[in-house]
């Protein structure tokens, strides 16, 4: 190797430092960039929570081969838990997101152990019938609100040493979501070069070998699903604090099918991805709204397009274009 191209490959890991602070610092500045009113601050939270939600269903999706359309479950057992620790017993946010991180690692451990025997489209039917079960519960067990929810939840509290980050308004709660995001997109890049990560996507890809290597199939795939609970979870944690309030209609087919289409929208397996697709999403409905049913068959109509005529993805339409022209 010879000396520029030693001092260029050392300038990668700069260079890379250097992208990741700049998207850092543009992406907090985002909602003051945009005019720094409530509407700005309020959309960009909203994607941003959205989007850790579909980062939990990215992970089964891209790593697992799977369709979980159980994950409303994680995405309201947040909500829920938010919401009756908070009002019930006045728990800060840090008791009220351990509890969510909890209780969905043990939903997920006993989802997993039961669904993760079955494959593909039995696997998919299974997980949404337990979201149908869970979604009877909810309604109609007063004592986590029933048919009427919870109403009333105070604003989120995070005391730490000696101060307390409130998020009583959406400026407030722009920085908690913002961390939130940084800190699953952190834990997915981890994820993606971890030992579990790879030998998950060796397990989708090619089970024949990961069967001479010794791996347990069940045993990863089950780690890996279990993993990606808590994700949705706090999600749903942080969006039962957006809106004060948590009832049945988070396990609406809305939620799924945004999973769904924001994490295939841009491709399975790239770290923005889900993200991008979020924001477009949110984008449509909030800049280009054609009304409450009609913004559900645009966001189901996108999902269907793109799995007929892309399933790869706008990235693997880029590829496929680029691949042509060249």
């Amino acid at each position: 190797m010879t000396a520029i191209e030693s001092q260029q490959s050392s300038s990668i890991p700069f260079l890379r430092a250097a992208a990741v602070a700049a998207f850092v610092v543009i992406g907090f500045m985002l909602p003051r960039l945009l005019g720094g009113t409530s509407v700005a601050y309020s959309t960009l939270t909203t994607i941003a929570i959205f989007a850790v939600m579909c980062y939990g269903a990215d992970i089964v999706l891209s790593y697992l081969g799977e369709v979980s359309l159980g994950h409303t479950v994680f995405w309201a057992i947040g909500g829920y838990a938010a919401a009756n620790l908070s009002v019930k017993y006045g728990l800060n946010g840090w008791a009220t997101a351990a509890a969510t991180i909890a209780l969905c690692l043990a939903a997920a451990a006993f989802l997993g152990a039961v669904t993760l025997r079955t494959r593909e489209f039995v696997f998919s039917l299974v997980t949404y019938a337990a979201a149908v079960v869970a979604y009877e519960i909810a309604f109609n067990w007063d004592a986590v609100g029933g048919s009427d929810g919870i109403v009333g939840i105070p604003p989120l509290k995070l005391p730490l040493l000696l101060t307390t980050f409130s998020g009583a308004m959406q400026e407030d709660l722009w920085p908690i979501a913002f961390a939130l995001l940084l800190l699953t997109l952190a834990f997915i890049a981890r994820f993606r070069r971890s030992r579990l990560g790879t030998t998950a996507l060796m397990v989708q890809m090619n089970p024949a070998l990961a069967a001479s290597l010794g791996v347990d199939p069940r045993r990863i795939r089950l780690a890996v699903f279990v993993i990606s609970a808590p994700i949705t979870g706090l999600a749903g944690w942080l969006y039962a604090y957006q809106r004060a309030y948590v009832g049945p209609d988070m396990f609406e087919s809305y939620f799924l099918v945004m999973m769904l289409t924001a994490i295939v929208l841009v491709g399975r397996r790239v770290l923005l991805g889900p993200l991008i697709g979020t924001a477009l999403l949110i984008a449509q409905q909030n800049l280009l709204s054609l009304g409450g049913d009609w913004n559900k068959i645009v966001l189901g109509s996108v999902l269907a397009l793109v799995l007929i005529f892309w399933p790869a993805g706008l990235v693997g339409l880029y590829r496929r274009i680029t691949k042509k022209t060249s």
